[in-house]
């Protein structure tokens, strides 16, 4: 049980518009916290931009998109698209939350000891590398093989969407198994953009990036733990890798390695602290009968355990947890509003299966997805590796590698690296992987539900 659902608070103390109040946004709370929430949202966006494109307001939507933003100090000035701004600026968010989940993970999670991870880890290369290999062999020596970074990717939010509509059906180490394998899949993305997805650098700005880092670090070392220091060292680096070359958003990932992943104090004296606190507050309300707003002592003592639990908690999960709900129902849907309205014409839906940018992408996320991931993982179980986790079958394995085909939001953010100087390319490409996504999504929910069906048969048989 989650401590945060042990207790509610007294609402002997609120009013009854408050109480009232309290009934109806409860049940959206819980709605905006459950899983499939940001798949939901991602769905309605997408939904939104490819109707918006399909329609009279099409020219606007492109036009508001194109629309030039920027800031002016004196005689500086920086300036870009709106799209641009999302894309460059507002996806950074996204690659900072990922780098706290990755750092987590490789200190304390699954990824930490490689012995016991490695059926994840080589599951999660093959899902990189034969998909990504697949689409070169399609596209081979055509002006579109640079894509092939496309098919690599895949939607966290989207396929542990599709596994939080299964719950039922499955172990719950599915989950577990495809988010720590959909992490070191967007690590390898990250990569794959700052390694092949750069143009030419700009090596005074990318010093000045470095630098920044290795300032965060130093300030990490001297136990620095405002937020506000990491907030404005990481736009100096995201700003400087703008304009090194570098993709931008590449910095949020490595500013989060930055991030203090110690407490400043440890259990122990956290224990002591706040049994002490509690006791002189308990000792303030049996002396006192005013309320706490006239008892200013009291509430220094709310106040300084507050601080307590601050000091014994550290800053990487405090601003994980406090980054994760904008990011996945904020940042992820405008991102799919901004990207996914692309215009689909009947005749481009059968030309999808002769072109080979179209073909590589279909084939690398439905075909070679499901077979790196499932071929890899098996070879890992066969070479005695590794095992997998709680009551996971190599039958779960496909459907995990069924739903590693769900690239779209990074398989859509890589496109517009390979792509963006070429709008039919980009639209095929989006078309492309809209498809597949769906395709993938469909086939790993019937998989799994289906598997899932023979787990129970098999258990009433034995």
């Amino acid at each position: 049980m989650r401590v945060d659902d042990m207790a509610h608070p007294d609402e002997s103390m609120a009013s009854p518009l408050e109480r009232g109040f309290h009934q109806v946004i409860s049940p959206l709370q819980a709605f905006v916290r459950d899983q499939t929430t940001a798949s939901v949202l991602l769905i309605l966006c997408t939904l939104a931009a490819l109707a918006l494109a399909h329609s009279p307001l099409a020219s606007a939507y492109q036009s508001l998109l194109d629309t030039r933003v920027g800031l002016l100090l004196g005689d500086t000035s920086v300036s870009m698209t709106l799209r641009h701004w999302i894309n460059d600026g507002l996806m950074s968010l996204f690659f900072f939350v990922l780098g706290l989940e990755i750092k987590r993970e490789v200190l304390v999670g699954d990824l930490k000891d490689p012995r016991q991870s490695l059926p994840v880890i080589a599951a999660a290369l093959g899902g990189m590398l034969v998909p990504a290999t697949l689409y070169y062999l399609v596209n081979m020596g055509t002006a579109e093989h640079h894509g092939w970074g496309i098919p690599m990717a895949t939607d966290t939010a989207f396929a542990v969407g599709v596994l939080a509509l299964l719950r039922r059906h499955i172990p719950p180490a599915l989950t577990t198994f495809l988010t720590a394998l959909a992490i070191i899949d967007d690590l390898g993305a990250m990569l794959v953009i700052a390694v092949f997805y750069t143009h030419a650098l700009s090596l005074g700005h990318l010093g000045l990036a470095v630098a920044g880092l290795g300032l965060l670090v130093v300030f990490n070392a001297l136990g620095l733990r405002n937020p506000v220091v990491y907030l404005l060292g990481g736009g100096l680096v995201w700003a400087t890798m703008l304009g090194s070359g570098v993709h931008a958003t590449v910095a949020g990932v490595l500013v989060a390695m930055t991030v203090p992943a110690r407490p400043k104090a440890g259990s122990g004296w956290f224990l002591a602290r706040a049994r002490g606190l509690l006791r002189e507050f308990q000792e303030i309300e049996r002396r006192s009968d005013r309320p706490i707003l006239g008892e200013e002592r009291q509430h220094a003592v709310v106040e300084t355990l507050q601080d307590t639990a601050e000091k014994a908690s550290t800053p990487l999960r405090r601003w994980e947890r406090a980054l994760a709900s904008p990011v996945a129902l904020l940042v992820m849907p405008v991102f799919a509003l901004t990207n996914a309205g692309i215009p689909i014409r009947a005749e481009s839906l059968s030309a999808l299966w002769v072109e080979p940018l179209t073909l590589g992408i279909i084939l690398g996320l439905v075909l070679g997805k499901v077979l790196g991931i499932t071929l890899m993982g098996w070879l890992a179980l066969r070479l005695g590796l590794g095992r997998l986790p709680g009551e996971m079958s190599p039958g779960h394995l496909a459907g995990i590698g069924l739903l590693g085909g769900i690239g779209f939001t990074m398989s859509i953010f890589v496109a517009n690296l390979s792509f963006g100087d070429d709008a039919a390319a980009l639209v095929a490409a989006k078309t492309a992987i809209l498809l597949a996504s769906f395709v993938a999504g469909i086939s790993g929910y019937l998989w799994l539900r289906w598997q899932g069906h023979g787990d129970k048969g098999d258990a009433a048989g034995s």
